[in-house]
């Protein structure tokens, strides 16, 4: 019996219709599909590693066989392409600089596993419990404070090449709003791809390590560091990022569902036991941990292309290309003007993502439960708070993210207990039509 159906005549969707995921159109659409969603993922997933200091070939590799373990483990229901999550950014920044690689690889095998775990429980409990665990306020403040923990970085980057740096960040935006469809979605490829193509007409690219490199050979595997002091507290220092995870995770799985099949979403719990497994395999190996790409949603909306097909053929490219020395070579030549300008944006897009999460969910600031929520949370990871004693440290993201779940959790705990109306009255009612007086808004 075939895997995917033929759609169709499998050279077109119908109006009103979309390829399922246990659907496909002619495989050569459908390799030609495959082949754009690497290039979807491929601006943001080769910055990941870029920006760490892990080998870009030996993240593609993982990228690969992380999407075709994330198929196997949906039993091939769900699509997904898995990426470089950029939620590791700056915890893998902080455990290199302090600890060593080893200590940061460590780190994202110790979510890899938290994941799965969590993916096992929410299969067999429900995904309720992390809603209550984690409400909209709380998880936008976790998102939003993990991307502007990093605006130091962009701005070390971008003060080396300012004019670089000037040219890809205008170039970004421009291609973002001159664009729409899939040209408009891949905004940050574009921009990055201008600002290389400026520096190294203005001479300020180094080629040496593109000269050397091999056209055909295996990744640099790196391994893991359990062992050394410092590796326990960079542990901790990971810990928030599979909140964002959980959230991106379920994001996904709810906008599939949203756009072919509600059953989907029974789905939840194995997307986040596959996106740990391939998290962890990825850390054991020296890659960057992953998550399911918005970027490929993208895809899927403007294509109305749901098939697990495609993604077969997204992570077998990805895995022909890790093999490739000189073409990890050429992404490590960006120049830092290119990835100060690309970031600026980047980052602060990883923070306006945690404030939409705000934003759609209604959430009532005009609760000083809230308030304090978030304005404590984002104060501490933007100034980079820390904890020290002796070899164990708490970095800013760590400190700021439990911030957030204490006075959330705790605070609304002492205002409903005082009754003094502090606490989060959960989503603002609608008000009515635009311009019309409050109907349904309960006095408080």
């Amino acid at each position: 019996m075939a895997v995917w159906k033929l759609h169709g005549n499998g050279r077109t969707v119908e109006p009103g219709k979309v390829v399922k995921p246990d659907e496909r159109l002619g495989w050569g659409l459908t390799v030609a599909i495959g082949v754009q969603h690497v290039i979807a993922m491929f601006g943001a997933t080769f910055l990941v590693p870029v920006l760490t200091g892990f080998p870009v070939s030996t993240t593609l590799l993982f990228s690969g066989i992380g999407t075709i373990l994330f198929l196997l483990i949906t039993r091939n229901k769900l699509p997904s392409y898995l990426g470089s999550s950029f939620a590791f950014i700056a915890p893998v920044t902080a455990a290199t600089a302090t600890a060593g690689t080893g200590s940061a690889l460590a780190g994202i095998v110790a979510v890899g596993i938290l994941l799965a775990v969590i993916g096992f429980v929410v299969q067999f409990a429900g995904i309720g419990w992390i809603d209550r665990l984690m409400p909209p306020v709380v998880a936008g403040a976790i998102v939003a404070l993990i991307g502007f923990n990093l605006a130091p970085v962009a701005w070390t980057n971008f003060q080396q090449q300012p004019l670089i740096g000037t040219i890809t960040l205008v170039a970004v935006i421009l291609f973002s709003v001159l664009f729409r469809g899939f040209l408009g979605r891949i905004s940050i490829f574009l921009g990055v791809a201008v600002g290389y193509i400026a520096a190294a007409i203005a001479g300020q690219i180094d080629y040496s390590a593109v000269e050397k490199a091999d056209w055909i050979g295996w990744p640099q595997f790196q391994f893991p560091d359990f062992v050394s002091p410092g590796t326990w507290s960079v542990i901790a220092m990971f810990l928030p990022v599979v909140l964002v995870l959980i959230a991106e995770n379920v994001g996904h799985v709810r906008g599939v569902a949203t756009m072919t099949d509600s059953s989907v979403n029974q789905h939840t719990g194995r997307a986040l036991i596959a996106d740990g497994v391939a998290t962890t395999v990825a850390g054991f190996f020296g890659g960057s941990g992953t998550t399911t790409y918005g970027e490929n949603i993208g895809v899927m909306a403007a294509t109305r292309v749901y098939s697990t097909a495609a993604y077969w053929v997204a992570g077998a490219a990805a895995i022909l290309l890790s093999l490739s020395p000189k073409i990890g070579a050429v992404f490590n030549s960006v120049p830092p003007g290119v990835l100060g300008g690309v970031t600026t944006a980047l980052y602060g897009l990883i923070g306006i993502i945690g404030i939409k999460i705000w934003v759609d969910n209604r959430v009532d600031f005009s609760r000083p439960v809230n308030q304090y929520t978030a304005a404590v949370a984002l104060v501490m990871a933007i100034a980079g708070f820390s904890i020290q004693w002796g070899d164990f440290q708490l970095g800013a993201i760590v400190i700021a993210a439990a911030a957030a779940l204490l006075i959330y959790h705790l605070g609304n705990a002492i205002a409903r207990w005082r009754k003094t109306g502090a606490d989060d009255g959960g989503p603002i009612p609608a008000v009515g039509p635009l311009g019309g007086d409050p109907t349904d808004v309960p006095v408080r």
